[in-house]
Protein backbone atom coordinates (compact mmCIF):
# COMPACT_ATOMS: atom_id res chain seq x y z
CA UNK A 1 0.00 0.00 0.00
CA UNK A 2 1.27 3.79 -0.37
CA UNK A 3 3.92 5.01 1.86
CA UNK A 4 4.44 8.34 3.33
CA UNK A 5 8.04 8.31 3.37
CA UNK A 6 10.51 9.34 6.19
CA UNK A 7 11.60 12.35 4.26
CA UNK A 8 7.93 14.04 3.42
CA UNK A 9 7.49 13.00 7.11
CA UNK A 10 10.51 15.12 8.31
CA UNK A 11 8.56 18.13 6.54
CA UNK A 12 5.40 17.47 8.38
CA UNK A 13 6.82 17.34 11.64
CA UNK A 14 9.34 20.87 10.84
CA UNK A 15 6.10 22.18 9.94
CA UNK A 16 3.83 21.05 12.70
CA UNK A 17 6.98 22.08 15.20
CA UNK A 18 6.84 25.47 14.36
CA UNK A 19 3.35 26.17 13.30
CA UNK A 20 0.91 24.30 15.75
CA UNK A 21 2.06 24.90 19.05
CA UNK A 22 0.12 27.68 20.81
CA UNK A 23 2.61 28.10 23.77
CA UNK A 24 2.25 32.07 23.30
CA UNK A 25 -0.17 35.12 21.86
CA UNK A 26 2.11 34.98 18.59
CA UNK A 27 -0.13 32.24 17.27
CA UNK A 28 -3.19 32.68 16.95
CA UNK A 29 -4.55 29.83 14.35
CA UNK A 30 -2.60 27.23 14.35
CA UNK A 31 -1.80 24.51 11.42
CA UNK A 32 -3.07 21.03 12.90
CA UNK A 33 -1.74 17.40 11.93
CA UNK A 34 -5.13 16.59 10.15
CA UNK A 35 -4.34 19.83 7.58
CA UNK A 36 -0.72 18.21 6.49
CA UNK A 37 -1.46 15.07 4.47
CA UNK A 38 1.18 12.74 2.59
CA UNK A 39 -0.52 9.92 1.46
CA UNK A 40 -4.26 10.28 -0.17
CA UNK A 41 -7.66 8.48 1.31
CA UNK A 42 -7.96 4.85 0.20
CA UNK A 43 -10.46 5.79 -2.67
CA UNK A 44 -7.71 8.57 -4.23
CA UNK A 45 -5.99 7.40 -7.37
CA UNK A 46 -3.86 8.41 -9.46
CA UNK A 47 -1.39 11.40 -8.77
CA UNK A 48 1.86 12.25 -6.37
CA UNK A 49 -0.20 11.25 -3.24
CA UNK A 50 -0.15 7.94 -4.56
CA UNK A 51 2.68 5.19 -4.42
CA UNK A 52 2.63 2.54 -7.29
CA UNK A 53 0.20 0.49 -6.09
CA UNK A 54 -2.70 3.22 -6.79
CA UNK A 55 -1.60 5.07 -10.24
CA UNK A 56 -3.07 5.08 -13.08
CA UNK A 57 -2.76 4.49 -16.72
CA UNK A 58 -0.72 7.42 -18.18
CA UNK A 59 -0.90 8.95 -14.63
CA UNK A 60 0.70 12.51 -15.36
CA UNK A 61 3.02 11.92 -12.01
CA UNK A 62 4.86 9.03 -13.70
CA UNK A 63 5.16 9.66 -17.59
CA UNK A 64 5.74 13.12 -17.65
CA UNK A 65 8.77 12.77 -16.33
CA UNK A 66 11.41 10.62 -16.22
CA UNK A 67 12.63 11.78 -12.73
CA UNK A 68 9.44 10.26 -11.91
CA UNK A 69 9.21 7.19 -14.08
CA UNK A 70 12.66 6.19 -12.42
CA UNK A 71 11.39 7.01 -9.28
CA UNK A 72 8.27 5.21 -8.54
CA UNK A 73 7.76 3.38 -5.66
CA UNK A 74 5.32 2.87 -2.83
CA UNK A 75 6.22 5.93 -1.61
CA UNK A 76 3.45 9.00 -2.26
CA UNK A 77 5.71 12.14 -3.15
CA UNK A 78 3.22 15.29 -2.05
CA UNK A 79 2.42 17.38 0.62
CA UNK A 80 -0.74 19.43 1.51
CA UNK A 81 -0.71 22.38 4.09
CA UNK A 82 -3.57 23.65 5.64
CA UNK A 83 -4.48 26.91 6.72
CA UNK A 84 -2.77 28.78 9.53
CA UNK A 85 -2.15 32.43 10.69
CA UNK A 86 0.98 33.34 12.52
CA UNK A 87 2.53 36.87 13.79
CA UNK A 88 6.08 36.95 13.85
CA UNK A 89 8.91 39.77 13.24
CA UNK A 90 5.99 42.65 13.57
CA UNK A 91 4.31 40.98 10.04
CA UNK A 92 1.36 38.14 9.73
CA UNK A 93 2.07 35.04 7.91
CA UNK A 94 -0.38 32.34 7.06
CA UNK A 95 -0.95 30.04 4.21
CA UNK A 96 -0.97 32.07 1.46
CA UNK A 97 1.78 33.98 2.18
CA UNK A 98 3.90 30.84 2.63
CA UNK A 99 2.75 30.07 -0.63
CA UNK A 100 3.68 32.76 -2.85
CA UNK A 101 6.90 32.50 -0.87
CA UNK A 102 7.45 29.15 -2.01
CA UNK A 103 6.79 30.03 -5.86
CA UNK A 104 8.44 32.14 -5.54
CA UNK A 105 11.90 30.82 -4.49
CA UNK A 106 11.24 27.57 -7.32
CA UNK A 107 10.78 31.12 -9.88
CA UNK A 108 14.34 32.19 -8.55
CA UNK A 109 15.64 28.66 -9.08
CA UNK A 110 16.74 28.33 -5.69
CA UNK A 111 19.36 24.72 -4.89
CA UNK A 112 16.68 23.55 -2.48
CA UNK A 113 13.65 23.84 -4.73
CA UNK A 114 14.74 21.60 -7.64
CA UNK A 115 13.47 17.96 -6.48
CA UNK A 116 9.70 20.32 -6.54
CA UNK A 117 7.79 19.34 -9.65
CA UNK A 118 4.56 21.35 -8.94
CA UNK A 119 2.74 23.73 -6.50
CA UNK A 120 -0.67 24.10 -6.70
CA UNK A 121 -1.68 27.14 -4.24
CA UNK A 122 -3.97 30.45 -4.03
CA UNK A 123 -2.76 33.51 -3.61
CA UNK A 124 -6.01 35.25 -2.43
CA UNK A 125 -8.38 32.67 -1.17
CA UNK A 126 -10.41 33.63 -4.50
CA UNK A 127 -8.41 31.99 -7.71
CA UNK A 128 -6.73 29.12 -8.26
CA UNK A 129 -2.94 29.19 -9.50
CA UNK A 130 -0.67 26.25 -10.28
CA UNK A 131 3.18 26.54 -10.51
CA UNK A 132 4.78 23.71 -12.79
CA UNK A 133 8.23 23.26 -13.22
CA UNK A 134 7.61 21.68 -16.62
CA UNK A 135 5.00 23.91 -17.68
CA UNK A 136 2.30 21.56 -18.13
CA UNK A 137 -0.63 23.30 -16.09
CA UNK A 138 -1.40 26.38 -14.69
CA UNK A 139 -4.65 26.04 -11.99
CA UNK A 140 -6.02 23.15 -10.18
CA UNK A 141 -9.21 22.33 -8.79
CA UNK A 142 -10.84 24.49 -5.62
CA UNK A 143 -10.12 22.49 -2.94
CA UNK A 144 -6.48 24.44 -3.27
CA UNK A 145 -8.30 27.54 -2.09
CA UNK A 146 -7.92 26.48 1.46
CA UNK A 147 -4.52 24.15 1.29
CA UNK A 148 -1.63 24.27 -1.31
CA UNK A 149 -0.24 21.07 -2.21
CA UNK A 150 3.47 20.12 -3.46
CA UNK A 151 4.59 18.06 -5.59
CA UNK A 152 8.02 16.15 -5.70
CA UNK A 153 9.88 14.60 -8.31
CA UNK A 154 9.70 10.63 -7.10
CA UNK A 155 13.38 10.13 -7.83
CA UNK A 156 13.92 12.40 -5.04
CA UNK A 157 11.82 10.70 -2.91
CA UNK A 158 13.38 7.30 -3.19
CA UNK A 159 16.77 8.83 -2.93
CA UNK A 160 15.61 9.70 0.57
CA UNK A 161 17.10 13.38 -0.14
CA UNK A 162 16.48 15.62 2.79
CA UNK A 163 13.71 18.42 1.78
CA UNK A 164 13.36 20.47 4.68
CA UNK A 165 15.86 23.22 4.29
CA UNK A 166 13.75 25.15 1.74
CA UNK A 167 10.78 24.78 4.70
CA UNK A 168 13.54 25.57 7.16
CA UNK A 169 14.07 28.45 5.22
CA UNK A 170 11.08 30.17 4.71
CA UNK A 171 10.57 29.42 9.14
CA UNK A 172 13.80 31.64 9.45
CA UNK A 173 12.95 33.91 7.39
CA UNK A 174 9.37 35.03 8.87
CA UNK A 175 11.69 34.73 12.61
CA UNK A 176 10.30 30.82 14.03
CA UNK A 177 13.78 29.51 13.68
CA UNK A 178 16.85 31.22 14.34
CA UNK A 179 19.90 30.80 11.49
CA UNK A 180 22.22 29.13 12.74
CA UNK A 181 25.14 31.54 11.65
CA UNK A 182 24.93 35.32 11.37
CA UNK A 183 25.75 37.10 8.09
CA UNK A 184 29.19 38.12 9.23
CA UNK A 185 30.16 34.84 10.31
CA UNK A 186 29.74 33.33 7.07
CA UNK A 187 31.31 36.09 5.16
CA UNK A 188 34.54 35.64 7.40
CA UNK A 189 34.42 31.66 7.17
CA UNK A 190 33.92 32.32 3.42
CA UNK A 191 37.05 34.29 3.56
CA UNK A 192 38.62 31.38 4.93
CA UNK A 193 37.46 29.17 2.29
CA UNK A 194 38.73 31.15 -0.19
CA UNK A 195 42.49 32.05 0.77
CA UNK A 196 42.32 27.69 1.67
CA UNK A 197 41.03 26.60 -1.81
CA UNK A 198 41.32 29.64 -3.81
CA UNK A 199 44.62 32.02 -3.13
CA UNK A 200 45.29 34.34 -0.92
CA UNK A 201 46.33 34.95 2.99
CA UNK A 202 44.06 34.76 5.79
CA UNK A 203 42.05 37.19 7.41
CA UNK A 204 44.79 38.36 9.46
CA UNK A 205 43.51 38.69 12.92
CA UNK A 206 45.64 37.77 16.08
CA UNK A 207 44.23 34.50 17.21
CA UNK A 208 45.50 32.58 20.16
CA UNK A 209 47.29 29.58 18.57
CA UNK A 210 47.04 27.58 22.34
CA UNK A 211 43.28 28.43 22.82
CA UNK A 212 44.11 29.44 26.15
CA UNK A 213 41.78 32.60 25.73
CA UNK A 214 44.55 35.48 25.92
CA UNK A 215 42.05 36.75 23.66
CA UNK A 216 38.27 36.78 23.41
CA UNK A 217 37.75 35.98 19.72
CA UNK A 218 40.96 33.62 19.47
CA UNK A 219 38.01 31.53 21.21
CA UNK A 220 35.40 31.56 18.11
CA UNK A 221 35.04 28.94 15.65
CA UNK A 222 36.24 31.79 12.83
CA UNK A 223 39.41 32.44 14.99
CA UNK A 224 40.11 28.63 14.87
CA UNK A 225 39.79 28.32 11.51
CA UNK A 226 41.65 31.81 10.92
CA UNK A 227 44.63 30.28 13.01
CA UNK A 228 44.67 26.71 10.80
CA UNK A 229 44.36 29.33 7.45
CA UNK A 230 47.46 30.60 8.87
CA UNK A 231 49.32 27.13 9.89
CA UNK A 232 48.27 26.43 6.35
CA UNK A 233 50.53 29.90 4.74
CA UNK A 234 53.03 28.45 6.38
CA UNK A 235 53.24 25.18 5.33
CA UNK A 236 52.60 26.12 1.99
CA UNK A 237 55.71 28.64 1.83
CA UNK A 238 57.88 25.70 2.95
CA UNK A 239 56.32 23.61 0.74
CA UNK A 240 56.95 26.02 -1.82
CA UNK A 241 60.57 26.82 -0.53
CA UNK A 242 61.71 22.58 -0.36
CA UNK A 243 60.20 22.17 -4.57
CA UNK A 244 63.19 24.16 -5.62
CA UNK A 245 65.86 21.65 -4.30
CA UNK A 246 67.29 18.99 -5.44
CA UNK A 247 67.23 16.08 -3.01
CA UNK A 248 69.39 13.46 -5.63
CA UNK A 249 72.59 13.23 -3.92
CA UNK A 250 74.35 10.06 -6.79
CA UNK A 251 77.19 9.67 -5.67
CA UNK A 252 76.16 8.80 -1.90
CA UNK A 253 73.47 6.39 -3.06
CA UNK A 254 76.12 4.44 -5.39
CA UNK A 255 78.07 3.97 -1.84
CA UNK A 256 75.24 3.01 -0.46
CA UNK A 257 74.69 0.54 -2.81
CA UNK A 258 77.72 -0.89 -3.03
CA UNK A 259 78.58 -1.04 0.89
CA UNK A 260 75.92 -3.17 0.82
CA UNK A 261 77.06 -5.82 -1.59
CA UNK A 262 79.56 -7.99 0.01
CA UNK A 263 81.34 -11.16 -1.89
CA UNK A 264 79.74 -13.44 -0.49
CA UNK A 265 76.08 -11.49 -1.79
CA UNK A 266 76.88 -11.17 -5.07
CA UNK A 267 78.05 -14.53 -5.33
CA UNK A 268 74.34 -15.96 -3.55
CA UNK A 269 72.96 -13.45 -6.15
CA UNK A 270 74.61 -15.00 -9.11
CA UNK A 271 73.00 -18.38 -10.69
CA UNK A 272 75.14 -21.07 -11.02
CA UNK A 273 75.37 -21.19 -14.68
CA UNK A 274 76.66 -17.75 -14.90
CA UNK A 275 78.90 -18.40 -11.67
CA UNK A 276 80.32 -21.38 -13.81
CA UNK A 277 80.32 -19.09 -16.75
CA UNK A 278 82.30 -16.23 -14.69
CA UNK A 279 84.80 -19.17 -12.92
CA UNK A 280 85.54 -19.86 -16.52
CA UNK A 281 86.46 -16.44 -18.04
CA UNK A 282 88.36 -15.13 -14.83
CA UNK A 283 90.62 -18.32 -14.88
CA UNK A 284 91.03 -17.83 -18.67
CA UNK A 285 92.14 -14.24 -18.34
CA UNK A 286 94.48 -15.22 -15.27
CA UNK A 287 96.23 -17.63 -17.63
CA UNK A 288 96.96 -14.77 -20.12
Amino acid sequence: MTRAPANLMAVRSLLLTHLNIDKNAVRDADLEPAEVGIVGDPDHRGGYHCGSDRVVKNDYSVVESSRDRNGLTLDAAALDVGQFRVASGGRTHDLRSFSTWCVAQCTAGAADTRDLREIIYSPDGRVVRRWDRLGRRSSGDNSHLWHTHFSFFRDSIKAGRDQTPLFRRYLTSIGLLEDDMSEKAEQQINSVFTGMFIGGSSMGRRVDPDGAGSETASNSLVAKLDYTMLRLDTLVSQLTALAGRDFTDEPAIVQGVLAALTPEKIAAAIPPTMAQQVAEELARRLAE
